[in-house]
């Protein structure tokens, strides 16, 4: 039934949702990458569109930035839609000196600098921030089919996005962090806590260390080949369901 963020119908969503932070570009991969695809729910102008691949029903649903935000989507997706899977399909900053931009990151670990997973989970909530197994490996089949570089490493989810610490990053670099985004954690908190699946893929377009940026137009066709990707992992998802 609609919740006060979603207005979709009880049905609406298909069991495994991609999720953009940006409405805007859930509507982008709607329109370009999924059949048949209609709009569910358009609250406050943060869209949600269910559709299918290769005859896989697949949603997409934006969070918009940050914890606080997606947690209220995640929850709801999950708790009142009956979805069992979410993929986050975002964009991260890099710490990684090794790494270049445009490489897509799954997060095989979360860290974080909020308490929203500790409130969520309680004691042994750092043990508790990574990907649904089956869903991790399965990433990694798809990667090899389709000769996709795919790097897993520790995502840092921050609270801040500018951040007043100026010896954050080298920090980082230190404990061996891959990048740096704002979702991963919830997403991986609140599946732990109401028994669904996760998995953030994220790629990389901002280089904190090397003082890197892609253009505009690099960072389209860059996220165009994630989304790829994480479709392909639906599909795979849904025919193994």
């Amino acid at each position: 039934m609609p919740t006060p963020h979603i207005s979709a119908p009880d049905g609406a969503f298909a069991p495994t949702v991609l999720m953009p932070g940006d409405p805007l570009r859930a509507a982008y991969i709607a329109e370009r990458f999924l059949d048949d695809a209609e709009m569910v729910t358009n609250v406050r102008n943060c869209s949600g569109f269910t559709g299918s691949v290769s005859g896989t029903p697949v949603s997409v649903m934006a969070s918009g930035m940050g914890m606080p935000s997606a947690a209220i989507y995640i929850t709801e997706l999950y708790r009142f839609y009956d979805v069992e899977t979410i993929m986050r399909v975002g964009t991260a900053g890099v710490y990684d000196p090794t790494m270049d931009l445009r490489t897509l990151v799954v997060a095989d670990d979360c860290i974080t600098n909020s308490n929203m997973a500790e409130l969520i989970l309680g004691d042994g909530w750092r043990d508790k921030l990574k990907p649904t197994p089956d869903l991790l490996a399965r990433a990694h089949e798809v990667a090899t089919a389709r000769d996709t570089v795919l790097r897993a490493g520790t995502v840092f989810t921050s609270d801040i996005f500018y951040e007043p610490d100026e010896g954050l990053n080298q920090r980082m670099v230190d404990a061996g962090v891959a990048a740096v985004e704002m979702e991963t954690a919830a997403l991986y908190a609140l599946a732990v806590a109401e028994g669904r699946r996760a998995l953030s893929i994220v790629t990389t377009t901002d280089h904190l260390v090397r003082g890197e940026h892609l253009s505009s137009g690099e960072r389209q066709t860059t996220l165009d080949e994630m989304i790829e990707f994480a479709l392909a992992v639906a599909v795979e998802t849904g025919a193994a369901a």
